[in-house]
């Protein structure tokens, strides 16, 4: 007959499949799955249902740890730095504006065709009248995002979001010499909370704010103190928003975050970046020696920084309000601090707040 032979592979051959790529595929999919279940969570807050705590098993979160969230950071990261062509700067950015509810009036240059690439676009500082800044109140938000948690600090352990705690410990590190710190003798205490407290009838305090991707995405001081240490913790890259920090227990310290610790009036201060998924980049304007989402790391491993030498025995003194940092696209900002015990709050849980608006004061 005419007929044209059919030559086929083995079947072997044709479904080679290797565990790199299963594993990328398997882990992938579960977390589509789990965006998706997060979906559903944020329209039974926005109803108002009570939602129960179900945190992830330890096979989950090393299934969610496989996915190369790094690999894909740094890819995204050089994404952003290619210049886009004059033509398509607006359908693109309008696109971003429309996805995620950018309101670019308040902008400093409104103009999309003025941001050459995805990066410039992220870090596009805002009009100055935009942001007043609080003058009435002791600590105002250091950054635009949404209220996780705030509180004391009970029991060496912080919520990321209620119901979700983490240990205290474990997101500073080791506890660092009072001499770097400029703290006086502090009462004596056993527990790693006790130890950061420096004055007698003082608390620690915690506040959370998450920085959604359409959130302007650089952060300010919070107060006015000093900043005399950092403190660096390589880590995985997991999402953090809110339905991912309710599932993933120790969530902030199982991520990359970038310690600044210090002094401020009534004691110890420090205002901690937690790096997430697409947001490998965290940058300290004064730092020039930091480096973040490196290629490889050592597991639990971190890198210490003192900003107090011969040369300056005062650190680094911040302003409130100063610019102090910035992602590069959206993550979390977590402030850990020593207050009196009459410090008070002025928030809710789950609100929208924007940098210069007030956190608390006395």
């Amino acid at each position: 007959t005419d007929k044209k032979k059919l030559h086929t592979a083995p079947v072997g051959q044709v479904f080679r499949l290797r565990p790199f790529h299963v594993l990328i595929a398997t882990g992938g999919g579960y977390a589509g799955y789990r965006k998706y279940e997060d979906y559903k969570l944020e329209q039974l807050e926005k109803r108002g249902v009570e939602i129960p705590v179900k945190l992830a098993s330890e096979w989950e979160v090393a299934l969610y740890k496989s996915v190369p969230t790094r690999l894909l950071s740094r890819a995204w990261g050089r994404l952003n730095q290619v210049e886009l062509p004059t033509w398509l700067r607006k359908p693109v950015y309008s696109l971003y504006i429309w996805t995620f509810g950018v309101n670019m009036k308040e902008a400093a240059v409104e103009d999309l065709h003025h941001y050459r690439n995805l990066s410039e676009f992220f870090r596009r500082k805002l009009k100055p009248q935009a942001r007043p800044v609080c003058c009435l109140h002791s600590v105002i938000s250091p950054s635009d995002g949404k209220i996780l948690n705030f509180g004391q600090v009970k029991n060496c352990e912080v919520e990321q979001v209620k119901g979700v705690t983490y240990s205290l410990e474990s997101f500073l590190g080791p506890r660092i010499c009072r001499e770097e710190l400029h703290f006086g003798q502090a009462p004596s205490g056993n527990s790693f909370q006790q130890q950061l407290v420096t004055k007698e009838g003082n608390e620690l305090y915690h506040c959370v704010i998450y920085l959604a991707p359409g959130d302007y995405h650089c952060f300010h001081s919070p107060t006015d103190w000093r900043v005399s240490h950092r403190r660096h913790f390589p880590g995985s890259l997991m999402s953090v928003n809110p339905g991912v920090a309710r599932w993933i227990k120790e969530l902030f310290c199982h991520n990359e975050r970038v310690v600044l610790t210090g002094d401020w009036k009534h004691g110890f201060f420090s205002l901690t970046a937690v790096g997430a998924t697409n947001v490998g980049s965290i940058r300290i304007y004064f730092d020039q020696d930091l480096h973040t989402n490196s290629p490889s790391y050592s597991k639990g491993s971190y890198n210490d920084f003192s900003f107090i030498s011969n040369n300056n025995k005062e650190g680094i003194p911040m302003r409130k309000g100063e610019h102090l940092g910035e992602f590069n696209l959206g993550s979390t900002i977590v402030l850990i601090f020593e207050a009196p015990k009459d410090f008070k709050f002025h928030l809710k849980p789950g609100q929208k707040i924007h940098f210069g608006e007030a956190l608390g004061s006395l």
